[in-house]
């Protein structure tokens, strides 16, 4: 396979372990090994510390163990450890459905801008690739009706993502199903990238139900990486089924073969406390929001935003004579700040912004970041 570089990931790793305030910052601030033992109760605390520690780190069930996949399914509707397959992330869980499912010629249609594998992977197929914008001259919301032109009877996938990475847009649960009929009048399935789920901002949008839900055409797949803070795990899965998950189980021989053990047993501690740990992401979102929110009207003559509707992203216009890839860089190189680049997803004259930083670590980026606005500004 032949693919094009992604240009967001080597533009963060230019930057990303110079920086001082990764306010760019796609998943929320990540949990220690010792936060996530602190949900636990303290007197089995320390029985399951030896149990980590004695764990023998030998080869995992390729599938994911039996009591990951369980509770992952009784995250969803009418869905047994049978319809999932633990994976290296959701990259990988994307990866292996894409190729699974398609062929060279076949049409995709994918939701555009986004994180930047979820267009790139069917091109490199040789998928005929039709871009659903999420247009910012709309106030960064999906249109429905826009993706009703584009899909045709040769549609054999529809790619979504929502939360929306980078704009934070939401998919409401009318217009899920919407799409998913829309899916089923031309014999497509759908693909929908869930990254942010569990991930409510306050004032946002209500969660439509997961993708899977709505019938057999839906695959979700989804990480620990955002939600939960733990994207050193590198663990994801694919809902989807049964026989798609065995052909993604298959194709996963040749790439990872199984997940790590010890991620594994992470990850079933992290989804026993997933209301705990989505309580302290909250506190970090309100926190968070409220300075955006208070710093950018601050500065309204030369930015503007429409705050994440669901998730922790945003894309952040601002006011002045330069490229965002321009600007970028000098808030890295001379400021130590990182906010991605717009142009990496086709918002020119915009920066994107995450809000699930260490808040003492977002307060001083945004600070930094005011000093070389105020700069460009005089």
């Amino acid at each position: 396979m032949k693919i094009e570089t992604f240009e967001l990931e080597r533009w963060m790793t230019r930057h990303e372990l110079n920086v001082k305030y990764d306010i760019a910052e796609s998943g929320v601030f990540p949990l220690s090994l010792n936060n996530l033992l602190a949900f636990e109760d303290p007197q089995q605390r320390e029985a399951l510390l030896e149990r980590l520690i004695n764990l023998r780190l030998g080869y995992n069930e390729a599938v994911g163990t039996f009591e990951l996949r369980s509770l992952l399914a009784s995250t969803y509707e009418n869905c047994t450890a049978d319809n999932i397959l633990v994976t290296t992330g959701a990259i990988e869980a994307n990866f292996l459905v894409m190729n699974t499912l398609l062929n060279p010629g076949d049409h995709v249609v994918a939701v555009y801008p986004a994180y930047q594998q979820l267009f790139s992977v069917p091109r490199a197929i040789g998928c005929d690739v039709s871009r659903w914008k999420v247009e910012a001259e709309k106030g960064f919301k999906y249109d429905v009706e826009a993706l009703k032109k584009l899909v045709t009877p040769k549609t054999r996938l529809i790619v979504m993502n929502t939360p929306h990475n980078p704009s934070g847009a939401m998919l409401s649960a009318e217009e899920m199903q919407y799409v998913y009929d829309l899916a089923e009048s031309v014999d497509a399935k759908i693909l929908c990238d869930e990254a942010y789920r569990w991930i409510t901002v306050p004032g946002g949008d209500s969660f439509a139900p997961p993708a899977f839900n709505l019938g057999p055409r839906a695959i979700s797949t989804g990480t620990f990486s955002k939600p939960f803070g733990l994207p050193g795990i590198r663990t994801g899965w694919v809902a989807a089924p049964k026989e798609i998950v065995q052909q993604c189980w298959f194709m996963r021989d040749y790439i990872s073969l199984s997940p790590g053990k010890l991620n594994d047993a992470l990850a079933v501690l992290a989804l026993k406390h997933r209301e705990a740990i989505m309580r302290r992401n909250a506190e970090i979102i309100r926190v968070n929001l409220d300075m955006a929110n208070q710093w950018i009207n601050s500065r309204s003559d030369l930015l503007s935003w429409k705050a994440p509707r669901g998730g922790l992203l945003a894309m952040m216009h601002y006011n002045l004579d330069i490229a965002s890839l321009e600007l970028a860089d000098r808030l890295a190189i001379d400021y130590s700040v990182m906010l991605a680049p717009g142009s990496a997803f086709g918002y020119e004259q915009y920066l994107r912004i995450g809000i699930g930083q260490n808040p003492q670590i977002f307060k001083a980026g945004i600070e930094a970041a005011g000093r070389c606005f105020d700069e460009l500004r005089k």
